[in-house]
């Protein structure tokens, strides 16, 4: 599996070898493969499917073949080798991403390294962190020569997205969207990440922001080519060159809006390693929104974009505050290519150009990027202080005794090879100074201008001309930086320029930002190469008096191509409000302690000629340094600085006097005194250049410490700013914790007073409920050993009553057996009659006797069977009406005593009601008896059935009464209840039923 990217023609080949061998920590899925596809430089090679199970063994190896100058080449350009892992449904062959890995061209050797892993990014099986174990390593090819090899044209690459179809041509450089015939027009679209802020606030608690060898980078993909912008190491302050990638595309307007609304948002994501720490997303489809043509006016996304980390995806996280968040500066343009491409960058084998703009590194953030400018203009790039020390400002002079003026940087995309660029970043060294120029104030280089001739001869070293500076004069570095435009109050788009100029400064020159920005109504515009420092000396109340006086009046122009500049307005900003700014001390290159006033604000931008009306609104930021008072220096304009010859010091040589005798000379005078002169002199000089050198090499060494102790204290500074939003927020929690701790505390004092009056409220109905049902009790109690008493007294009656029965029974019993006897005499007195049929008659008589008592013990046992059953029944009532009433006791106070009356009376009824119904069966068992005793001594031998039908009858219609009148005491029924209508209805047919009277059918024979 080989995919040859370039020839060149150099003889040395090589094999970029990445060997996939395992993976870990991925879920068993059935019916499901893994494949892992890998892409550099367009081309793509994937391994065999795998099993999806835990520890998929992948054992395959993907290489690439190159030279070691396109090798070179994809390393300047930092071309990333990326990794995508798949699942595929076997059943469907659906495939879906589970993550991707990016790997660095740089990192790869060509000697062999043990394999590690790598854990995929992005991964959808987030709880489990998959990985996969790679080793990467550089071969040699030596198998073919370069003579038999030829280099084979590729195919098209086509990118499908929907129905528009991108095509490689890499023959002329550019992407075919679109049919050839009519889409004929060459686009060019370009993305700049310009500068970063804040990304601190991206990495994590134990991480260290500046440890050696941890590279920061960011990383995009552009139509299928992954990016990755230059590694930094310092997150504080990141230092990147800017980059532009471009892509040629040849398509008509229509055609590519089209397909940019197609096409996803751009993701930038910040990496550090193979691990993503956060990721912004520019939309792309924003392009093709835009109502200007392309073809008249380039379409532009630009801004500072949010970096959200993974972090943040989670709900339960605070957010961060706007000011604190992390931004990445992006400018994405598409524009119609001009009739020279070349001057834009140089193009690769799949028509993407990348190139360094020329934004500065260290200025503020600004989304859009810096394009090159051919008028010139002032360098607004903030300079570090090694810049200020070897750049003069404005407002310095050369040694000439001429102004100058700031150099304007040109920005441009390098077009070169590597071999080339390298060669003239060589010349460009060779030809940088390697002292830094001599720093004069305005007044210093007027008073060098006076005395350029003065001399002062020595008999040691040879001086120039000098300046001397008043003592009392500070050295002061003013810069300013004009950072936004908005809230336009014109009636069309305004391309502009800002121009100020302050003379107390040491310079007349116009300062002005370009290139000149669009600037719309309702948006805000980030201006370009807006920043400039001045150095000068001045008396601090020769300072404060121009900053009270003189304002600093920016001036805001319209620039046209087509007409003249249209100044629009002016603002004037107070320098005083400087001067009462706080101050912030700092150390200087020297160690030496330094103070800093910084002012920022938004000012209105007033129309012109003595207008008040507004027409924008400017954000500036302004800040002034005291660097101390200035030294007494001489500077000298000597031969050497002038001619570039040094001037060696020349020692002044005293001839002796001669006197006229020839006396001999005096000891000072000797050659040896002066022999011994000069080498004390030569080791003064020595000495001198000996402390001039270690206090060059302290200054060094104090400048480094200084350096890195302003290092340090920014990143404890950041850290110390994001433990303090941490702990804010912390304390945010905490309070809002603590009031609700308090609220709830204060509901339940609330509830628990509440709880304490309910149970004070229970615990007095429960005794007064207690005290009711102790005196209830009590009276039931007295109740009842009252009807106890009378029970017994009934009992007592009732056996009183049952003895005189009994006795009465036998006495009838002994009258029977009488009668029986005297019938017996009867029966043979009577012997004439048959006596069968007497006999016979007697026994039926017998029968029917025997039949009626066991008729009347079973209708006494059915009716005391009866009796308790209904008794049953209405104490079972009784009991349900009690156990509703005490359910209902709290309601229904009042009812419940009624009903408890009603109750006991019910009961007392009961009992009367039951006595009397014994009573009245006992006499009906009685009056039954005498009946059958007339009815046997009366009735007739010849009509014993029609008496027995007649009682018959009264015993049902009595037990019919009986029962309607036990159904009515009871007070459940009444009259109107259907029960006791039928009851009634019966009664009625019984007394109809009824035969004559038992004495008018006994005496009916007689007649």
């Amino acid at each position: 599996m080989l995919a040859n990217l370039a020839m060149a023609s150099k003889s040395d080949h090589l094999l970029i070898v990445v060997s996939i061998l395992e993976g870990r920590h991925f879920p068993k899925i059935q019916r499901h493969t893994v494949i892992v596809q890998a892409k550099f430089d367009g081309e793509q090679l994937s391994t065999d499917p795998v099993d999806h199970k835990e520890q998929p063994q992948f054992c395959t190896e993907l290489a690439w073949e190159l030279d070691r100058r396109t090798l070179h080449q994809h390393r300047l350009q930092r071309t990333p080798i990326k990794l995508q892992c798949f699942s595929v449904d076997t059943t469907t062959n659906q495939r879906e991403c589970v993550g991707y890995i990016i790997l660095d061209l740089r990192s790869i050797q060509e000697i062999k390294q043990p394999p590690r892993w790598f854990p995929l990014l992005s991964s959808k099986y987030t709880k489990l962190k998959p990985a996969i174990l790679l080793s990467m390593v550089l071969e040699n090819d030596e198998k073919q020569s370069p003579e038999s090899f030829k280099a084979r044209k590729a195919p098209p690459r086509q990118v499908p997205v929907g129905k528009l179809q991108l095509v490689l041509n890499e023959e002329e450089g550019f992407h075919q969207l679109g049919p050839a015939d009519s889409c004929s027009e060459l686009f060019v679209l370009s993305v700049t990440v310009a500068c970063a802020s804040k990304l601190e606030q991206l990495i994590g608690r134990t991480t260290e922001l500046s440890r050696e060898g941890v590279d920061f980078f960011f990383y995009y993909t552009l139509l299928g080519n992954d990016i990755t912008s230059e590694p930094f190491q310092n997150v504080m302050s990141p230092s990147f060159e800017p980059e532009r990638a471009s892509v040629r595309i040849r398509s008509s307007e229509k055609i590519l809006r089209a397909y940019l609304s197609q096409q996803p948002s751009l993701e930038i994501h910040l990496c550090c390693g193979s691990h993503s720490l956060g990721s912004a997303e520019v939309s792309l489809s924003s392009l093709a929104l835009t109502s200007v043509s392309v073809s008249t006016q380039p379409a532009t996304v630009e801004g500072a974009f949010v970096l959200q980390s993974p972090a943040q995806a989670r709900p339960r996280l605070p957010s961060v505050p706007t000011d604190l968040q992390p931004t990445v500066g992006v400018s994405v343009t598409l524009r119609k290519e001009t009739a020279n491409p070349q001057a834009a960058g140089r193009e690769s084998g799949d028509g993407l150009r990348t190139g360094k703009d020329a934004v500065p590194r260290d200025g503020p953030p600004s989304p859009a990027p810096v394009a090159p400018s051919t008028a010139p203009a002032p360098a607004l790039a903030p300079p570090t202080d090694e810049q200020r020390l070897r750049s003069p400002s404005p407002g310095q002079s050369t040694p000439g005794g001429g102004h100058r003026s700031v150099s304007p940087i040109k920005g441009g995309a390098h077009t070169e090879s590597d071999a080339e660029s390298l060669q003239e970043e060589e010349e460009e060294e060779e030809k940088r100074p390697t002292l830094p120029e001599p720093k004069l104030s305005p007044p210093a280089a007027a008073a060098a201008k006076k005395n350029p001739e003065a001399e002062l001869v020595s008999s040691v070293s040879v001086s120039a001309p000098k300046v001397s500076i008043p003592a009392s004069a500070h050295h002061y570095c003013f810069s300013m930086d004009l950072r936004s435009i908005r809230d336009l109050n014109t009636g069309f788009p305004v391309n502009c320029t800002l121009r100020y100029a302050y003379q107390f400064f040491g310079s007349a020159a116009p300062i002005m930002t370009s290139p000149p920005v669009e600037v719309k109504r309702g948006t805000e515009v980030f201006l370009p190469q807006s920043y400039c420092a001045f150095d000068f000396a001045a008396l601090p109340h020769q300072l404060q008096d121009t900053f009270l006086r003189v304002p600093l009046v920016v001036e805001m122009w319209h620039r046209d191509s087509s007409a003249r500049d249209v100044l629009l307005g002016t603002a004037s900003v107070q320098l005083s409000h400087l001067l009462t700014a706080e101050k912030s001390r700092f150390l200087g290159p020297s160690g030496q302690q330094h103070w800093r006033q910084s002012y920022t604000e938004r000012l209105p931008v007033l129309k012109a000629h003595g207008s008040s009306e507004k027409v924008a609104e400017l954000s500036y930021f302004t800040t002034l340094e005291d660097l101390g008072l200035v030294r007494t220096q001489d500077i000298a304009i000597s031969e050497s600085s002038q001619s570039g010859h040094p001037v060696q010091p020349r020692a002044a040589a005293v001839a002796p006097p001669s006197g006229p005798s020839g006396a001999v000379a005096e000891p000072r005078e000797t050659l040896e005194y002066r022999a011994a002169m000069e080498l004390e002199m030569w080791k003064e000089m020595q000495e001198d250049l000996f402390d001039d050198q270690m206090k060059k090499k302290e200054l060094n060494h104090m400048q480094a410490l200084a350096e890195e102790w302003r290092k340090r204290d920014r990143e404890r500074e950041a850290l110390v700013k994001k433990k303090e939003l941490e702990y804010n927020l912390l304390e945010e929690q905490l309070q809002k914790t603590l009031a609700e701790l308090e609220k709830r505390e204060k509901n339940l004092a609330h509830a628990e007073l509440e709880t304490q009056r309910l149970q004070r409220e229970l615990r007095a109905e429960h005794e007064f409920s207690v005290r009711e049902l102790q005196d209830s009790g009590r009276r039931l109690r007295e109740d009842c050993t009252h009807q106890v008493e009378l029970e017994r007294a009934k009992v007592r009656q009732l056996e009183e009553e049952n003895t005189r029965l009994q006795q009465q029974l036998l006495d009838a019993d002994s009258k029977y057996k009488l009668l029986e006897k005297e019938f017996q005499l009867f029966r043979e007195q009577q012997h004439t009659r048959p006596e069968v049929r007497l006999q016979s008659e007697i026994n039926l008589l017998r029968l029917e006797k025997v039949e009626l008592e066991r008729k009347l013990e079973t209708s006494t046992k059915s009716k005391l069977h009866y009796k308790q059953q209904w008794g049953r029944a209405l104490k079972e009532l009784a009991r349900f009406k009690q156990r509703e009433q005490e359910n209902a006791m709290s309601r229904l106070k009042k009812q419940q005593q009624e009903l408890e009356h009603m109750r006991l009376r019910y009961l007392a009824a009961e009992e009367k009601e039951a006595v009397k119904t014994e009573k009245s069966e006992l006499e009906d068992i009685r009056n039954q008896l005498n009946k059958l005793k007339q009815q046997e001594v009366k009735q007739p031998w010849g009509d014993p059935v029609g008496g027995s039908a007649g009682e018959s009858v009264d015993d049902h219609l009595s037990r019919l009464l009986e029962e309607r009148d036990t159904l009515l005491r009871t007070g459940v029924y009444t009259h109107e209840d259907r029960i006791i209508s039928e009851l009634n209805r019966q009664i009625q047919e019984a007394m109809a039923q009824r035969p004559p009277s038992t004495t008018d059918r006994t005496h009916r024979p007689a007649h």
